[in-house]
């Protein structure tokens, strides 16, 4: 999109906006390309984050070790005379 610099003064909180979303902004002057607006960042691909995530969890995906069962989830700190150690 091209607009004028004397027109974009007018709706540059727009302009920003629709540069951020990843839109390539060019202010002209005097009918000539002299500025483009861009995002800092790239805009957020969430198809893409979605896939990372999900390729994240299933190669961290752990399977539970069975422990102690509840009842004696605690012994490790008595000794065995039932004393704490």
């Amino acid at each position: 999109m091209e607009v004028p610099v004397s027109e974009a003064k007018a709706q540059l909180t727009e302009l920003v906006r629709r540069a951020e979303a990843g839109e390539e902004i060019v202010l002209t002057r005097h009918g000539k390309p002299a500025v483009r607006l861009s995002s800092v960042t790239p805009p957020v691909d969430l198809e893409a984050r979605r896939r990372l995530l999900l390729d994240l969890s299933a190669e961290m995906a752990l399977e539970a070790v069975p422990g102690p069962d509840a009842a004696h989830a605690a012994d490790f700190l008595f000794d065995e005379n039932g004393m704490p150690d």
